[in-house]
């Protein structure tokens, strides 16, 4: 394996390392379903966990581009090095 070969691995696990814990520490949709950090109790912790969950939803949903566009080329450099 080469130098660029072991990097791109690492980097591909880590990303998908991160895709899972952001994916844990959501709340589920129904109500007292949280995976992790279990459920919102009082008015003020229900607004918090909204914005929370607003900005794990994003980030998944970056994490997982990246993780998907690593995939990619890692598998196109792969095709074209070992052609």
């Amino acid at each position: 394996m080469s130098i660029p070969e072991i990097v791109l691995g690492i980097v591909l696990i880590l990303s998908s390392l991160a895709i899972i814990v952001v994916v844990l520490l959501q709340e589920g949709h129904e109500k007292d379903l949280g995976v992790v950090t279990g459920g919102a109790d009082t008015f003020l912790s229900q607004n918090s966990a909204r914005s929370i969950d607003t900005f794990l939803a994003r980030w998944t949903k970056i994490i997982a581009l990246v993780f998907f566009a690593l995939v990619i080329g890692t598998n196109v450099y792969m095709f074209f090095v070992h052609k």
